[in-house]
């Protein structure tokens, strides 16, 4: 079975490197409904092996010119803080309700990423205004990063997710970065975050490290090639893409 989550995380890691997304919940909608391993299992596992699949896509995104440092170290760090705190509070909801928890927190933060990016409109909307105030105001710029850091980072300790979307959706709409520069800060951003939230779950005793190996040996191939391609497509299929994953794990998941 080892080499079949190998090569499955090979082919996840290229869809995650190429959306930019963390890809933490698509990972334990795998684990769980293809495999078959414990919910708890799965988001501690899946959350820690974004560490490693986040920092391969992140340099190879870096080195396409798809990360801002700014946003990327002020988000991460809060995000850690609140990843930490909140992993401990996954172990106390029974493994059914948080199945469907999780589940339903991937739908939402595909269907909220649809909204922003098909029906709010296009940069130059007014949301493109309020992210250019916040931008031009240091203070602001920080509190409003801190918060977006934690608040994702907080969804992701509780319910195993990377947060992709909604820190996506934070850094279009908050900051006003472009699909291709949200896509490359946000796997900087999940860096910290999975790696306080993955010793928050080391700490219930929900990681199987022989697990995380072979999901990590997948998935950071995958995402350094993926994130190769994001940079070469029409920013309608990244966009489409980024909604597109969450919603397909979200659904995938409740089906176990």
């Amino acid at each position: 079975m080892a080499i079949e989550i190998i090569l499955i995380m090979i082919a996840a890691g290229l869809i995650v490197g190429f959306v930019g997304a963390g890809g933490s919940g698509f990972i334990i909608s795998i684990l769980t409904v293809l495999f078959g391993f414990p919910i708890h299992v799965a988001l501690g596992t899946a959350l820690t092996s974004m560490l490693f699949s986040s920092f391969s896509g992140a340099l190879s995104h870096y080195r396409e010119g798809n990360v801002t440092l700014r946003a990327g170290i002020v988000i991460g760090i809060f995000g850690a803080v609140g990843a930490f705190v909140s992993s401990h509070f996954s172990g106390i909801i029974p493994e059914e309700i948080l199945n469907y928890l999780t589940a339903g927190m991937l739908v939402l933060s595909g269907v909220i990423l649809c909204i922003r990016l098909l029906l709010v409109g296009k940069p130059t909307d007014k949301g493109n205004t309020v992210s250019s105030f916040i931008y031009s105001n240091k203070i602001i710029y920080f509190i409003s990063a801190a918060l977006l850091g934690l608040v994702t980072g907080a969804l992701s300790g509780l319910f195993g997710i990377g947060s992709a979307p909604f820190i996506q959706i934070g850094l279009l709409m908050l900051l006003g970065l472009s699909a291709q520069q949200s896509a490359g800060t946000t796997m900087m951003i999940i860096i910290p975050i999975a790696l306080a939230g993955g010793i928050g779950y080391a700490q219930l005793g929900f990681l199987d490290l022989r697990l995380l190996v072979e999901v990590v040996a997948g998935t950071m191939i995958g995402s350094y090639i993926g994130a190769k391609f994001t940079k070469r497509v029409r920013p309608v299929y990244l966009k489409t893409a980024m909604v597109l994953l969450p919603i397909f794990a979200g659904f995938l998941l409740l089906s176990a």
